[in-house]
């Protein structure tokens, strides 16, 4: 994927999950972790978004850690919410 650098295939530091991302747009493609709640699967993911407006399901990357000390999440993709 473009954006990031790859997960180390002999560790498991950084996995593909489930999540609901808080933003106001889905424009982006990383976020801070603070804004990502992790979900159990695509159901439960799809469920917890739909309660705020500015929640939107998500599989997500990460944790990640930056250059400025922060852990990221980086979008894999936007599920369906309908």
């Amino acid at each position: 994927m473009r954006g990031f650098v790859p997960p180390d295939p002999e560790t498991s530091v950084s996995q593909t999950h489930f999540a609901v991302v808080h933003a106001p747009h889905r424009r982006r493609r990383r976020f801070p972790a603070a804004l990502i709640t992790l979900a159990e699967g695509p159901e439960e993911a799809v469920r917890l978004a739909q309660q705020d407006a500015d929640r939107h399901a998500a599989e997500v990357l990460g944790p990640s850690k930056s250059s400025e000390g922060q852990f990221l999440y980086y979008l894999v993709r936007w599920l369906e919410e309908a």
